[in-house]
């Protein structure tokens, strides 16, 4: 046997796969409940508190930010099931909140009357739970019982019971999964699908389900007819039923990687493969198949671009004659929201942007024929729709906001601009002598980056004023404008210039701006981010010993790779719930579904350019980074908090004095579980960048 580890040891060193992750001095940290390496985040938790909670006015900041958060002058935004407007919501009285319920008409009013329908706070004090409230799916078209996920201290891993609205109460003998990273949804009146933890090689590499069942009531989940299989190495597999009246879908996705799947269709006991690219997302209009495409697709004689929507009658498409009509078209500087497609009765609504600015258009499928309509809507900001029942109607909800102007709801209806404001939220900060400007930065190729910057009106141009950098750069997510309460009173009402950098492989321009930062062109996001960094200096707004940055999960290793690439450029990082590591990410909680993000530090040649951004391999002694403080959470089980817990022990071990670390013991990837903890994160965030800053 030791012959053996003797030659695998050799092996390993003589391709540099994980030769270094062997003398990991900090991999004991990953024990992310063990006895040593709590108690080792608990001295520095308290560390980090002493000097923290001494900073003037953190307590009053904690206090108004808690304020804020438990407001009941916030919009209680409602999705419709059944003749019902459901919402869930958290305030002083509901920490972990409350599920209710309330008609349209009452909704309407300034004081709408709710019916509670689960309370959570009861919930978790009669079975001594931390309980989060994860979502409900209920069952179409009555909406009379729902699957309710549960989250313990707000992981990703849910329970799962069947919940009957009328009763107000669990089904005693209903479905029902223990704790895992579960996909369920109903297939029928007494029938489920799902997806679970069926025991060892049921779950995929990245810990989601591998298996698909199909769970029949009053029989054991060990009867469960088993329906679809995907590979150990796929991220996950999962079922969804769509119907809306007169047509019904039975649809299974295999995500192979993160961006490529299969789309399944069942009929029956019988599966067919839907014909569209693996880089292709579908969704079904009623005989109409819409394909978002990630790439070009060449179909029927014809090419179609990266980032367009298209859409063909679908009995057509499965003969094999499709008929597509392209209802979104990218440009240079426009791009189908990742997630912008909505539905209405008639009406396909579509959420784009244009130069990061929000615009909505609509389609009607008449007669056999598309018709498109642009929308009149605000010009600038972020625009969001959501069709309100599409079974019975064209009205749809769309919200608006920017970066100093609070959401507003309004009831709309396709193929009209009028609309009705539903509810506005209030100002928690007096943005009275502030602007929002949209600048570009260029990059090291020569692209431009456009960045929000959020600052005083008559702000002079000396260099002198603290600045925060906010970034993601990832996963096709993107930066559009957004109003955030807590920011805005800790640091824009204080005088504090806030910037939000809209880098490559985030969404902002389709999958173009995306795919330009993939794995071996991870850099290129990087590099944009830093143009944007020195863009503020060059401008004089800021310099680096004022200039703060901030980024969480992709952006926490962005805020990493920015701390070892670039030190001399920031004098403040905030690194939240981040990959650091990124040797053994892969190997990590889910970190294997991101290897089409960042590649595979198992293969040595993508393993050489994953070094290159990987913080955890690139501090140096003799460096002098800047202040930095590393937050994360316990109960994070998508990024692991061995990622954060160990970057800071090794500066540590550096000698490096000015890190600091903070680990709260609940709150899932979200890095908190109720308004206290958010708050709480909140001040201890900003009061450390003032400090470092000012």
């Amino acid at each position: 046997m030791k012959k053996q580890l003797l030659t695998l040891a050799l092996a390993g060193a003589a391709l540099g796969v994980h030769a270094e992750a062997a003398v990991d001095a900090y991999q004991w940290l990953e024990d992310v409940g063990g006895e040593k390496a709590l108690d080792w985040v608990k001295t520095q938790n308290a560390a980090s508190r002493a000097m923290l909670e001494q900073e003037p006015g953190f307590a009053a900041l904690r206090s108004q930010v808690r304020e804020i958060l438990d407001s009941k002058a916030r919009i209680p935004y409602v999705n419709k099931l059944g003749s019902h407007y459901y919402n869930f919501w958290r305030d002083a009285e509901h920490p972990r909140g409350v599920w209710r319920r309330t008609d349209l008409a009452s909704y309407k009013q300034a004081e709408p009357q709710w019916e509670t329908v689960l309370d959570l706070d009861a919930l978790a004090k009669a079975e001594n739970e931390n309980w989060v409230f994860k979502g409900s799916k209920c069952r179409y078209p009555a909406y009379d019982r729902c699957l309710i996920e549960l989250s313990r201290g707000g992981a990703d891993a849910v329970v799962v019971r069947e919940f009957d609205i009328a009763s107000k109460s669990f089904v005693a003998d209903g479905f029902s999964l223990p704790e895992a990273k579960t996909d369920v949804s109903w297939q029928g009146k007494d029938a489920i699908f799902v997806g679970t933890d069926f025991g060892p090689g049921s779950q995929t590499d990245s810990g989601y389900p591998r298996v698909l069942k199909l769970w029949q009531r009053g029989t054991p989940l060990t009867a469960a007819k088993t329906v679809f299989e995907g590979q150990q190495s796929d991220i996950s597999v999962g079922a969804a039923v769509v119907e809306r009246p007169g047509y019904r879908y039975e649809i299974i996705e295999r995500g192979v990687t993160f961006y490529t799947s299969e789309t399944w269709l069942r009929e029956g006991d019988k599966l067919s493969r839907l014909a569209v690219p693996d880089h292709a997302k579908v969704q079904f209009f009623g005989p109409q198949l819409l394909v978002h495409l990630r790439k070009p697709w060449k179909v029927a004689g014809k090419t179609w671009p990266a980032g367009s929507l298209i859409a063909s009658d679908f009995a057509a498409f499965r003969a094999g004659k499709p008929r597509f009509t392209a209802l979104f078209t990218p440009s240079a500087t426009t791009a189908l929201e990742r997630d912008g497609i909505s539905f209405t009765q008639n009406y396909v609504l579509l959420s784009s942007l244009d130069k990061v600015k929000g615009r909505i258009s609509e389609w009607r499928f008449d007669a056999g024929q598309w018709h498109k309509r642009e929308v009149a809507a605000p010009a600038f900001g972020s625009l969001g729709v959501m069709g309100v029942d599409e079974d019975s109607s064209d009205d749809y909800f769309l919200t608006h906001v920017d970066f100093l102007t609070p959401d507003s709801l309004y009831l709309a209806r396709a193929g009209s601009d009028a609309r009705e404001l539903l509810k506005q939220r209030p100002a928690f900060f007096d943005a009275s002598r502030f602007e929002i400007a949209q600048y570009e930065a260029k990059s090291k190729d020569g692209t431009r980056v456009p960045y929000f910057i959020v600052k005083d009106k008559m702000l002079k141009l000396d260099g002198s004023h603290p600045t925060l950098l906010y970034g993601y750069g990832g996963f096709e997510v993107s930066l559009t404008p957004w109003y955030s309460a807590g920011a805005g009173k800790a640091w824009i009402e204080k005088g504090g210039v806030y910037v939000v950098a809209n880098i490559r492989g985030g969404g902002e321009f389709g999958p173009r701006w995306h795919q330009a930062a993939l794995k071996q062109h991870r850099q290129k996001a990087y590099d944009d981010f830093i143009a944007v960094g020195e863009d503020l200096i060059q401008r004089k707004i800021t310099q680096p010993k004022k200039l703060g940055i901030m980024g969480g999960s992709n952006g926490g290793l962005l805020m990493g790779v920015m701390l070892t690439q670039r030190p001399d450029l920031f004098g403040a990082v905030v690194c939240q719930v981040p990959l650091l590591d990124m040797q053994r990410y892969n190997q990590l909680l889910a970190g294997a579904s991101w290897m089409g993000e960042y590649g595979n530090p198992d293969i040595p040649a993508e393993w050489a350019y994953i070094r290159k951004f990987s913080p955890y391999h690139n501090l140096k002694d003799g460096v002098r980074y800047p202040n930095v403080l590393f937050t994360t959470s316990t109960r994070d089980d998508r990024v692991h908090p061995g990622h954060a817990r160990k970057m800071f022990a090794k500066m540590q071990g550096m000698g490096i004095q000015n890190a600091w670390y903070y680990e709260n013991m609940e709150g899932g990837h979200a890095g908190a579980a109720d308004n206290g903890q958010k708050a709480d994160m909140t001040a201890l965030e900003f009061s450390f960048l003032w400090k470092m800053l000012k």
